[in-house]
């Protein structure tokens, strides 16, 4: 159980001369310290642990029970330490790519053509959508499995 204890000053609204404006602030403790009459003690704790709050467990749990299931734990390192390398090489390759003098501005062109390809084909007449939204759905469905 984690918990935070904080004070804050009191904000200048909420005060009026010497009286609060709202009865619930007169009810929360002050510190008796003269520096810090016009502070407000807030204790914030946290109690147990929700999955939904926490989308990372969830990997690491994953994680381990493909680990604890696995009967063959060395292709598992083996594919982790492929997987490595192959982001260390893509991470070297692409700006290797990128100072090659005619390569660079010949992708340009290519991405520039298949766009106007795409936008041409599916999103310029409205049948042209339809059928796009439809190939979506389609996929979508396929994926999920539905």
């Amino acid at each position: 159980m984690a918990s935070i204890i904080a004070s804050l000053p009191s904000p200048p609204l909420l005060v009026h001369g010497k009286r609060t404006l709202f009865s619930t602030l007169q009810t929360l403790p002050l510190s008796p310290i003269k520096d810090r009459q016009n502070c407000v003690s807030v204790v914030v704790r946290a109690t147990g642990e929700s999955s939904e709050s926490s989308p990372p467990l969830g990997i690491v749990k994953s994680v381990k029970n493909i680990w604890d299931d696995s009967e063959d734990r060395l292709a598992l390192i083996g594919l982790g330490f492929a997987a490595l390398v192959a982001i260390w090489t893509s991470a070297k390759l692409i700006p290797a790519i990128d100072k090659l003098p005619v390569v660079p501005s010949v992708l340009e062109l290519i991405g520039i053509l298949f766009s106007s390809w795409f936008i041409y084909r599916y999103l310029l007449f409205k049948p042209n959508r339809e059928e796009l939204f439809q190939i979506i759905k389609k996929s979508v469905a396929n994926i999920l499995g539905q």
